[in-house]
């Protein structure tokens, strides 16, 4: 499999994939490893993973010029990626322990009966991951269910493998077992060999299109699914709201990682009393973002990982000006150099015949729609088959929570946007998927629970 800089379109290198024969051969290694790896003390694990933030922040530098060069993130954007995943780490490492605490839950002595609650790995994972976010979307499964007792066959996506194989490489030399925690290597086809797999759990990040396909497989095999699908965020901006404020963090919600985010701001609504007033000041927020090579620190927007999405974002664009909306500027891929660069583009006059308002971009796009109150932007955020993250800007936190306790969204966000919390779970409403990460609940979802009915005779 040719692995490609999105930068230069040069080859960095060619790797070997997986077949269903290695496939198969790994997830029997990983199955006879994992009872060993389970009954190990939960202390002993711990230690391990610790190691393994110590070796990331050791190799910062190393593996964030890897994923830049791989996937066409901004080098200071890897680094913040890396380094906002060694908080995630902590955050595993501090509750892992109450999380797995065994619970008298019942006692009575007359009886001589107690009722005690325990809980087990699930087993094999299957941890079919992100090429946007790989130590994020990554680590906030195959650490916890390191931690948990289980094995993890990790596929990483077919644009990060060179990302993914790293982060095996030094969890290996952390002291994971290497038939514990496995990469197996390829394209989509290869993910789905791995879910055929007799796995105890599948915890896959991608499109709805593809998340549909995984479901169909793993339910008739009743396993622990999660899926983390796409998005189609909308914000929306109050007549109250701080308008630099909220038009420069709404720019780099957008923009961010050429927003090629699940949780990216894809759609925003502003009230008419200040929607000049916010275009005006959101464009010039966008027109300063610097497009340039991902390897110079001072590069905002760096190239698109996946050239067949340049064709895709002007066929949105296209659809959007042919019924009524205004461009304002981008709208084209950058033409005089090599790469898979997109211009940043804005849109106005947008409203919900256009595709750039319903269907997800996943690039460096964004609509924007003028409302005339709180009802209709409640009505149009929730226009939408997604349902991953919506905000609201405002200086009135009653009437900014009043609106997100209408609109249906796994998270919410009042006077910010495009921010994930290890402490909050991660989840999906309708097409947005299925299951959650992150939270104490993040980490229980690794676990199965066995009940001891306990008599003394």
């Amino acid at each position: 499999m040719k692995i490609i800089n999105p930068a230069t379109e040069e080859i960095i290198t060619q790797i070997e994939v997986d077949s269903s024969a290695t496939i198969l051969a790994k997830f029997n290694a990983a199955k006879k490893a994992q009872k060993e790896w389970a009954s190990t003390n939960l202390e002993s694990r711990m230690e391990i993973i610790r190691q393994f933030k110590f070796i990331l922040q050791k190799d910062m530098e190393e593996l964030s010029n890897l994923l830049t060069e791989e996937m066409g993130k901004p080098i200071s954007q890897s680094r913040n990626e890396i380094k906002a995943t060694l908080t995630r780490i902590d955050f595993f490492l501090e509750n892992v322990s109450s999380v797995l605490k065994e619970e008298w839950v019942f006692r009575d002595s007359s009886q001589m009966m107690e009722e005690v609650l325990r809980r087990e790995p699930l087993g094999i994972i299957a941890n079919i991951s992100a090429w946007n976010y790989p130590y994020f979307v990554g680590s906030n499964v195959f650490i916890p269910a390191l931690l948990c007792g289980n094995a993890v066959l990790y596929k990483p996506s077919e644009f990060t493998s060179l990302t993914g194989l790293a982060i095996a490489k030094r969890l290996h030399q952390s002291g994971i077992p290497e038939r514990v925690f496995i990469p197996i290597i390829g394209e989509g086809q290869i993910g789905a060999e791995l879910n055929s797999m007799p796995v105890n759990g599948v915890f896959f990040t991608g499109s709805y299109n593809t998340g549909i396909k995984v479901a169909n497989e793993v339910q008739k095999k009743l396993l622990k699914l999660q899926l983390e699908l796409g998005g189609k965020d909308p914000i929306y901006v109050c007549d109250d709201a701080a308008v630099e404020l909220a038009a420069e963090s709404t720019a780099d919600g957008a923009f961010y990682n050429n927003g090629q985010s699940c949780c990216s701001v894809e759609r925003i609504y502003v009230h008419e009393k200040i929607y000049d007033p916010f275009v005006e000041r959101f464009l010039k927020t966008v027109r300063a973002f610097k497009m340039g090579s991902p390897k110079e620190e001072s590069t905002y927007l760096g190239p698109l990982t996946r050239k067949s999405q340049i064709v895709y974002l002007q066929q949105q664009i296209q659809d959007a000006i042919e019924k009524g909306a205004t461009l304002l500027t981008g709208g084209k891929p950058v033409s005089d150099q090599k790469g898979y660069y997109f211009e940043p583009t804005v849109l106005t006059h947008t409203n919900h015949k256009m595709e750039i308002m319903r269907e997800e971009s996943f690039g460096p796009v964004i609509g924007i729609q003028k409302v005339k109150d709180d009802a209709e932007a409640i009505s149009l955020m929730n226009d939408s088959c997604f349902g991953l993250t919506a905000g609201v800007y405002s200086q009135n936190r009653s009437r900014a929570e009043k609106i997100l306790n209408q609109i249906n969204s796994g998270s919410v966000y009042w006077n910010c946007c495009d921010r994930v919390s290890p402490r909050l779970p991660w989840s999906g409403r309708g097409h947005s998927g299925l299951g959650l990460t992150l939270s104490k609940e993040g980490i229980l979802c690794f676990t199965q629970p066995k009940g001891y009915h306990l008599k003394t005779i």
